[in-house]
């Protein structure tokens, strides 16, 4: 209910506002700065240990490391033609079947203008109902079966077909379990007014609702599987919001999920429409939140590139650095006890694909440590 009440409120600002919004439509938009390149040893950041050159760490090791500047993939990235390989199942998915998200986007040409009266929030007037189709794809590994309930990991902005040839290699190595993994499009568009950001930057456990609820049932009848119900045997990953949508899934279900990996994840001011109990969106977990409550059953795997992104938008609120956003989350956690394990990658950029080739097999096999299958 509470959501077509928003649904409605949109169309009815989008139509006062209509004039105003195709004024500003017409202005270009301003250009993002280019992300300076930041140095692991920067007076605040956390202590980490600098690894030789193309080494990455062990997956047994929680803390702080630096890797870099060369990204070698990881040997599990090119696997032996005898290895087995998973299959993948795909389907499709409708907004006007979703009883979460009915769908929204951003007219293209405007991101949006600060308030005046407060610069941590945005004003979106060109964000309205609009429709939206999403794939579903689902990896299968050859190990699976039949029959029996498998873990799983969740993935946005799919198919990411680096993580199904990770774990084609890793699966088969028996560094990790063999586990079933989902990847999903997201809805479109990105960041405020779009159904991505609404998706991924909103501080709430509506999207892991999503998932539950309209995914992982469909995944089940097309992919012909079972799912494990243990928390334990569940996994969340992504990539900048996808990054910080895994935390969030995590952090309001953790009876659902208790694994996290996150590249160039975007602990950052990005929430809209703006909460007042979280006002500051992802920023919120380095700056309040973990301090602030008991530590969850949470492991996180988690990497920043060293010139990853830097205010990239309108606000310049003080809380769009993604290098400062992830070292002051890495604090929090370690001041909290949390199991994690914190990558710093030079001569990388945001969500880096040669880093991810390289990490990511260790990655999943740290993320991994201590599951004990039932």
């Amino acid at each position: 209910m509470r959501f077509s009440v928003f649904v409605y409120l949109l169309i009815a600002v989008s139509g006062v506002l209509n004039a105003a919004a195709q004024t500003n439509s017409a202005a270009p938009p301003p250009a993002r700065p280019t992300p300076p390149t930041r140095d692991p040893h920067t007076p605040g950041y956390v202590q980490a240990r600098e690894l030789p050159d193309g080494a990455i760490p062990s997956p047994t090791e929680n803390g702080n490391f630096i890797i870099g500047p060369s990204h070698p993939a990881a040997p599990e990235m090119t696997p032996p033609a005898d290895t087995p390989k998973g299959t993948i199942v795909e389907f499709m998915m409708r907004s006007e079947d979703s009883k979460y998200y009915p769908g929204i986007v951003r007219d293209p040409g405007i991101f949006g203008t600060p308030d005046p009266k407060d610069p941590a929030k945005l004003i979106v007037t060109t964000s309205h109902p609009a429709p939206y189709t999403r794939k579903v794809t689902v990896y299968v590994p050859k190990q699976y079966v039949p029959g029996t309930e498998a873990p799983f990991i969740v993935g946005a902005d799919g198919p990411d077909r680096v993580l199904f040839t990770a774990l084609d290699g890793v699966i088969a190595e028996h560094k990790v379990p063999a586990m079933i993994a989902i990847s999903i499009q997201n809805g479109g568009g990105d960041a405020q007014g779009s159904e991505r950001g609404l998706e991924y930057d909103t501080m709430s456990g509506r999207y892991a609702e999503f998932v539950e609820h309209e995914v992982l049932p469909r995944v089940e009848s097309e992919a012909h599987v079972k799912l494990t119900h243990n928390p334990d045997g569940r996994a969340a990953m992504g990539g900048s919001s996808g990054g910080a949508c895994a935390l969030i899934m995590a952090w309001y279900h953790p009876e659902w999920y208790h694994r996290v990996l996150a590249y160039s994840g975007t602990w950052i001011n990005q929430q809209w429409p703006s909460n007042p109990a979280t006002p500051h969106g992802a920023w919120e977990f380095p700056e309040h939140l973990i301090a602030g409550t008991p530590r969850k059953p949470i492991r996180i795997w988690m990497e920043v590139g060293d010139h990853d992104l830097y205010n990239p938008n309108a606000m310049r609120d003080g809380m769009h650095d993604w290098v400062l956003a992830n070292e002051n989350l890495a604090h929090a956690l370690a001041a909290r006890g949390y199991h994690y394990q914190f990558v710093f990658a030079k001569d990388a950029g945001h969500v880096d694909h040669a880093t991810k080739e390289q990490t990511l097999p260790e990655a999943l096999e740290y993320l991994w440590q201590g599951y004990k299958e039932k």
